[in-house]
């Protein structure tokens, strides 16, 4: 084990991670304002958990939001790239290859449990010199077990691989705002409405309406953290009832955009 290091990104440099150093390896992410770490990627396994602030990865084919108290989970040999929008403390496991059998094979962002930042944060405080073998062994196993068990959360979006469904998907990403049907879509991209919607439930995993509801849900995980209000969120993406959009956010993040927003803030109050 290593002790985690409160340094900005890069976090570890890919070769150190990829390195014979145990099963874990930690390090810090603090970033005092904008930061972007270039695509890369490492043997290891990797687990990235915000305590403040807000992160975005980036895949070849998926876009992850990672607010506080959330992680998101890499695995070996998948380039991606970070971004900290504004100050952001966080925290990284690195995972070794022969123990991510058990890991999620593609990446996901999932809620942190109580229990693993608990162990992380023990962990990470270990001496150079190492801890008992058995005490060392047992918070891994605890990391190892929580990091396989968390569930995966709806801030991952997965670009189609189609170049005529993935013009569409580009242009809602910059705004998802944009009302067009999905016929009208289809029209502007020249492919069939039927092979569109095709497209995207094999390629996405998603209907064309739920990517879209994804790609809203999204942004306004990224405006509310940058501290705009909710109403302002809610007519930036398109919604004509707030009610609509309050209902939506709290269906998929378990929490309404004002509560998100607010704990958001406490967040970053914390020293």
């Amino acid at each position: 084990m290593c002790r985690m290091q409160a340094k900005p990104s890069p976090l570890i440099d890919p070769a150190r991670a990829d390195a014979d150093g145990g099963p874990l390896l930690f390090a810090a992410l603090s970033a005092g304002d904008m930061r972007h770490t270039p695509t890369h990627s490492h043997a290891r396994g990797q687990a990235i958990g915000a305590l403040s602030g807000l992160l975005t990865i980036g895949t070849e084919r998926e876009r992850l939001v990672v607010p506080p108290g959330y992680a998101i989970w890499m695995p070996p040999h998948h380039p991606h790239g970070l971004d900290a929008h504004g100050p952001t403390s966080g925290w990284s496991v690195y995972v070794a290859p022969d123990a991510c059998a058990a890991l999620p094979a593609l990446p996901q962002v999932f809620q942190v449990s109580g229990l693993l930042r608990e162990a992380v944060l023990r962990a990470s405080a270990w001496p150079l010199a190492p801890a008992p073998a058995s005490a060392q062994e047992r918070i891994v196993a605890v990391i190892l077990d929580e990091l396989a068990a968390a569930a995966r959360e709806q801030l991952v979006l997965t670009m189609p691989t189609d170049r005529r469904a993935l013009k569409i998907a580009l242009a809602l990403a910059a705004d998802p705002a944009d009302a067009r049907s999905l016929n009208e879509w289809a029209e502007w991209a020249a492919i069939a409405p039927r092979t569109l919607t095709r497209r995207f439930a094999e390629e996405t995993g998603l209907s064309f309406t739920d990517w879209r509801q994804r790609a809203r849900l999204m942004r306004a995980v990224e405006l509310l953290a940058a501290g705009q209000a909710v109403t302002a969120v809610a007519l930036e993406l398109g919604y004509d009832s707030l009610s609509a959009f309050i209902a939506m956010f709290r269906r998929e993040m378990g929490v309404a955009p004002g509560g998100f927003a607010a704990a958001h803030a406490a967040a970053l109050a914390l020293p």
